[in-house]
């Protein structure tokens, strides 16, 4: 089906005049064409070149005096030109051996470049030149399931899906980003392919599952993920989570929730309220070890007990695993970790204590915290569910009054270990954090103020039997002025 756009893009029009030039045919391909369609405006532009992308790359930095980023190996090049990234890549068709990753490729036409993509909605090109501007191209239909809401490849899905796997994951995000359908045919063939994942490299599969969690309704992906068998090749420990637990005790029957599916609708009410990728990612693992921890209790019921400090503890693989950023670990420990307190402050007798204590484990990350508990409210009981939102409004300002009062952020003793070290007559030494700790508990426990004079005096009137408890490694007693 081919058809003329109207389009306004200067941009799209300065790259058809310089192809015109240059006697190259140009088209814009892909994710442009298909956010063209959707309504949305977007800089990055994908172009495919009927010729030598990798000159006409070069010949566009020139023009823009910017500088073209080549990658030699997949014959493609990025122009950053002020607000737009402008790809290249050339016509070309790709065709696998059998029992090979590897394909053979050679130079096509732009119909072979199309059929090679995908699917059917960025499976579509705009002339550029002037002589067809705004020309589409769409051989395989994408426009139409733009408008029904569906993923197709252009080719059969084992042949697109075998040409690169990571398709697969790309069908689950596409689904959960834009709200499409999977006819029964692709999701048969992920199903069928689901184990070929694994020859893709890890840092691809973290991207592409990152891509999933920041989706509007990140559920959608992870669904596909899992009812196709994706899901425990790409992150196994999230599989696990499915299933529901029976125990038959006389003629009564003990069932708990099925956690993946609780754990995903906490997961899109996050979402719903917080683009932040890494609170998605820490509710995504809040349950985690759930599956590890769980017990029956007669007369009690189901117990995770620990689950939270256990899932916490299991991050640090996690991150390695996936190849995901560590500077992002100690954030998602913490919220793993502490998912469960404030629950434990609903008691209108809990102590300020308790309250500081929370405060500075949570310190800056303490809204995020909360979010993700009231996210964990998933009762259809809607009375219920305003309970539990006003409840935890009232401990969250508890905490964010005890916070301030106390000044609380970034919390630490107020006497530092240089001084320590000088009062205590010591040497850099375990000594040192022993004493630093007793303060910081004094501080907690409510003896003494987050104020430098009053931890001075402290250590003054107790340093000699820290330093007598420091040498015999004795945890030091909460001891009052």
């Amino acid at each position: 089906m081919n058809k003329k756009l109207e389009i306004n893009e200067k941009m799209l029009h300065t790259l058809g005049a310089i192809a015109d030039d240059k006697g190259v045919e140009l088209y814009a391909v892909g994710g442009w064409v298909r956010d063209y369609f959707m309504g949305r405006i977007v800089q990055d532009i994908d172009c495919t070149v009927v010729g030598d992308s990798l000159e006409f790359a070069e010949i566009v930095a020139r023009n823009f005096h910017s500088k073209a980023v080549v990658y030699e190996r997949f014959r493609t090049a990025l122009v950053p030109v002020g607000e737009y990234k402008l790809e290249f890549v050339g016509t070309r068709k790709e065709e696998y051996q059998p029992h090979t990753r590897k394909p053979i490729v050679s130079e096509g036409t732009l119909g072979d470049d199309l059929r090679r993509r995908d699917f059917t909605i960025n499976a579509m090109a705009v002339s550029l030149n002037q002589e067809s501007f705004g020309m589409l191209i769409d051989n395989f239909g994408g426009q139409q399931d733009l408008e029904q809401k569906i993923l197709r490849t252009p080719l059969e899905p084992t042949i697109t899906f075998s040409d690169d796997p990571l398709r697969m994951m790309r069908a689950a995000r596409f689904a959960a980003r834009f709200g499409f359908a999977l006819p029964p045919e692709i999701k048969d063939a992920m199903t069928t392919m689901a184990d070929r994942i694994t020859i893709i490299s890890q840092e691809r599969i973290t991207d592409e599952f990152l891509k999933i969690l920041s989706a509007p309704k990140p559920s959608i992906g992870l669904i596909i993920l899992y009812e196709t068998g994706l899901l425990k090749y790409v992150f196994p420990e999230v599989e696990r989570l499915a299933g529901i637990d029976l125990v038959q005790i006389g003629e009564q029957e003990y069932a708990h929730k099925d956690v993946f599916y609780h754990t995903l609708q906490v997961l899109d009410n996050l979402a719903a309220v917080s683009d932040n990728l890494w609170l998605r990612f820490a509710t995504l693992m809040h349950d985690i070890a759930k599956p590890k921890t769980k017990r029956f209790i007669a007369g009690i019921g189901w117990s995770f007990h620990g689950h939270e400090e256990i899932g916490a503890r299991w991050q640090q693989s996690i991150f390695r695993r996936l190849k995901l950023p560590m500077d992002n670990l100690p954030y998602v420990e913490k919220l793993v970790r502490l998912h469960q307190r404030p629950m434990t402050l609903l008691d209108e007798e809990v102590t300020d204590s308790a309250i500081r204590r929370l405060a500075v484990a949570a310190g800056d990350a303490l809204e995020d915290l909360f979010a993700l508990c009231r996210a964990d409210i998933t009762t259809k009981n809607p009375k219920r569910a305003e309970k539990y939102l006003r409840n935890y409004d009232v401990v969250f300002q508890k905490i964010k009054d005890v916070q301030e009062r106390d000044q609380l952020r970034a919390f630490q003793s107020p006497v530092r270990g240089e001084e320590i070290m000088e009062i205590c007559n010591i040497q850099p030494s375990r000594a040192v954090g022993f004493i630093k700790t007793a303060i910081e508990e004094a501080i907690l426990e409510g003896y003494i103020l987050n104020d430098y004079t009053e931890a001075k005096e402290y250590l003054l009137t107790h340093k000699d039997e820290w330093l007598i408890a420091a040498r015999h490694e004795i945890i030091p007693k909460k001891t009052k002025m």
